[in-house]
């Protein structure tokens, strides 16, 4: 069973559900060496004429680096089996084989890796990154909420590339 491509405008989903229910992967890197992580946070919309995909990733997560040095990644959705998402949300791939430890089959293709097993892939370009700032939030009580070590995400724009769905 393959993948087949779709535009992300005939996806017939929550978008929001999508992340914050159903939880993602996020990946990045090469055949040679790559990481993943669950996220529940993020976002789809439009920006600079573009449809885009905005993620975020605390700076101690390993993912991060991985993001940082390539151009693309991936998010890949796996529907109500939150399986990986134990693994994947738990286990840092300093430590551990993510990739052995949840059984998936990685993908190169697309400039990404992506995974097998998914039900939905969306291929992104990095378009933009920035730290979200203390100073910057209006609301106040979100930073003792979300921040109380100070660790503030980064937030990844990127531009939505390709949507593959199972066949």
């Amino acid at each position: 069973m393959g993948f087949k491509e779709i535009n992300i405008k005939d996806l017939k989903e929550n978008l929001v559900s999508l992340i914050s229910d159903e939880w993602t992967l996020i990946t990045a890197g090469n055949q040679d060496k790559f990481n993943m992580m669950t996220a529940s946070w993020g976002g789809f919309g439009e920006m600079w004429n573009k449809e885009v995909v905005s993620v975020v990733i605390r700076p101690q997560r390993y993912t991060k680096e991985f993001i940082d040095n390539e151009d693309y990644f991936t998010l890949t959705f796996f529907g109500d089996n939150k399986d990986v998402h134990k693994i994947c949300g738990s286990k840092s791939g300093r430590e551990v084989d993510k990739q052995k430890e949840t059984g998936l089959t990685p993908v190169f293709a697309d400039n990404s890796v992506y995974f097998e097993q998914a039900r939905l892939v969306v291929v992104c370009k990095k378009v933009y990154c920035q730290r979200i700032e203390p100073e910057c939030f209006v609301e106040k009580s979100y930073i003792e909420q979300y921040y109380p070590e100070n660790d503030f995400h980064y937030n990844y724009v990127g531009e939505i590339e390709k949507v593959l769905i199972k066949e």
